[in-house]
């Protein structure tokens, strides 16, 4: 396990992520040996290996040369309060609903790209203000209760007869503005947050960046690391704490008079 871990650093790996995915190995180690597949012994000695911390990893980088591994970005796109805004609101057109509930879905509850572009229509109960979604990535099903803007945002496509059922929830843009069939790839999702950001003049901005600001946002009001992690869909406390630690008000305690 240490060997895997010094190997990804030589490759160039970020620390965060080398973090991450040690402390998914652990998490799962600890129910292999929950079930015996795994000795307590055995068990004790991945539970040694450690990770970065950031006071290593800002050390780590000075030395070594920086590579990316991967095509995301070394750093994401920021986006402020008053952004996020404007990038959910759109005109009042079967494109622009369409855009707005995208939106929403992106910078309200954080999910992945993916996840969004798999949402069909009977995921979602109005009356009860809930979605029902799978995240792929952590074998899990969830519920979100929806906020106001996205509630909102998908009675107005629901009042337009936009949403086809039993299809996908996402539908695909025709050059006039209307909608053609359902689905939206990842790509296709990607492409238009960015168009969209570029309106406003906000550059290179992905559908990852607004779970990002979800995240930050969460951190900065102050949500639980554990609420953080159920809710964004992590394996690990790793990502969460990091969001946290991130936003922490550093001199949040210190008086002056």
């Amino acid at each position: 396990m240490a060997a895997y871990v010094k190997w990804q650093l030589q490759l160039g790996y970020a620390i965060p992520s080398i973090n991450v995915r040690l402390s998914s190995i652990k998490t799962y180690a600890r129910l292999a040996m929950q079930v015996g597949t795994l000795i307590p012994q055995e068990y004790a000695l991945i539970r040694a290996v450690q990770g970065y911390t950031f006071r290593e990893q800002a050390r780590i980088d000075q030395r070594r040369d920086k590579i990316r591994i991967g095509l995301k970005k070394s750093e994401p796109t920021k986006i402020t309060p008053e952004q996020a805004a404007a990038l959910k609101n759109q005109p009042d057109t079967p494109q622009g609903r369409r855009d707005n509930l995208m939106m929403c879905l992106l910078l309200d509850h954080g999910l992945r790209v993916g996840e969004v572009a798999a949402l069909a229509v009977k995921d979602f109960d109005l009356s009860e203000g809930t979605l029902r979604f799978y995240r792929p990535k952590v074998s899990k099903e969830q519920v979100h209760r929806l906020s106001d803007a996205t509630r909102a945002a998908l009675q107005a496509c629901l009042d337009a007869g936009e949403l086809i059922q039993n299809g996908l929830l996402l539908r695909r843009s025709k050059k006039n503005e209307e909608l053609a069939e359902a689905g939206m790839s990842e790509r296709a999702i990607t492409g238009r947050v960015g168009f969209l950001a570029e309106k406003l003049g906000l550059f290179d901005l992905s559908a990852h960046d607004c779970r990002h600001y979800w995240a930050t946002s969460a951190a900065r009001h102050g949500t639980d690391p554990f609420a953080l992690q159920e809710a964004g869909g992590w394996s690990s406390l790793a990502m969460p704490r990091k969001y946290i630690e991130d936003n922490k008000i550093a001199n949040q305690n210190v008086k002056l008079e």
